[in-house]
């Protein structure tokens, strides 16, 4: 199904992937935080990129993100942000990627704001790793992604509790090997719950992003064993995926966050999403092949 939808106009796959994709552009990324707000639903914004080659590119992605900062601040959304590091140039060097990072973090500061840093493959799950640390030496408004599917993901999470982490913990979408990463999809559930109760034990704030119900259902259980209020938490859900479970999370009186990605690298992002989920990618097809 992937192949036949990247053979398709990107003007057309855009009209159907759009439920995904906040849009294009700022104002529209606002406009759909704005909905959400309305809807009793936090949100956190990000800004479409990564694998970026070129510090000026890496530059120009670092004032994305904080002109992002600017208009949550003016528009005062209820909303954070998520960035991916080698958007910031984290495969170009550390120290820059770190510097630009640092940045972002002291705009959110300034307008009282979090940042979460989004974990990608495992090729920089380390440097990922040290990034937060760092920054986590001088700031209290970073957090970090935490996958499931890594098999060294529970020491990771007493790692990084040291640091009084803040976490979001969700099953992962890269393609890994065997030796690293768990491959069955029951012992990546599993190993959710697993670190999911570690991070808990260990006092942290997790971000518990997922939509599956299994999941959800093991969650709220240890949310009941260890008394969690309901500003221990909060669950997480990507834009336009299971709304019907999303709302019921909400009317259950769970704080709920979406993310909401936006911008001009919207296809490659959508392409991505659509290879972690082959069901949504059927939907979009469908949709495209029965359109009038």
């Amino acid at each position: 199904m992937i192949p036949v939808i990247q053979a398709m106009p990107k003007s057309v796959v855009k009209m159907f992937a759009g439920r995904y994709i906040a849009g294009d552009n700022l104002l529209d990324a606002v406009s759909s935080v704005k909905n959400l707000n309305s809807k009793n639903l936090m949100a956190t914004l990000d800004v479409l990129g990564e694998s970026i080659s070129e510090r000026s590119e890496a530059q120009k992605c670092k004032d994305e993100n904080i002109i992002a900062l600017e208009a949550i601040d003016s528009h005062k959304l209820d909303c954070n942000m998520s960035i991916k590091l080698t958007m910031l140039g984290l495969n170009i060097d550390f120290d820059f990627c770190l510097e630009l990072t640092e940045e972002i973090l002291a705009k959110a500061k300034s307008v009282n704001r979090f940042v979460r840093i989004d974990m990608e493959d495992s090729s920089v799950t380390e440097s990922t790793i040290r990034i937060f640390e760092e920054c986590r030496k001088k700031f209290d408004n970073v957090g970090i992604v935490i996958q499931s599917y890594l098999k060294r993901s529970n020491d990771d999470i007493i790692r990084l509790t040291q640091q009084k982490a803040n976490f979001r913990i969700c099953k992962g979408i890269y393609i890994e090997p065997e030796e690293i990463a768990f491959k069955d999809a029951d012992d990546i559930r599993k190993n959710f719950v697993k670190i999911l109760r570690t991070a808990i034990e260990r006092k942290a704030y997790c971000g518990i992003a997922t939509h599956d119900e299994w999941i959800i259902s093991e969650s709220k259980k240890l949310i009941r064993e260890f008394g969690l209020k309901r500003e221990d938490y909060e669950f997480q859900m990507l834009l336009g995926v299971r709304e019907g479970i999303r709302d019921n999370l909400v009317k259950e009186g769970n704080r709920v966050r979406v993310y909401v990605p936006f911008g001009e690298r919207w296809y490659e992002y959508s392409i991505r999403r659509f290879k972690e989920n082959p069901n949504m990618a059927g939907q979009v097809l469908k949709s495209i092949l029965t359109r009038n």
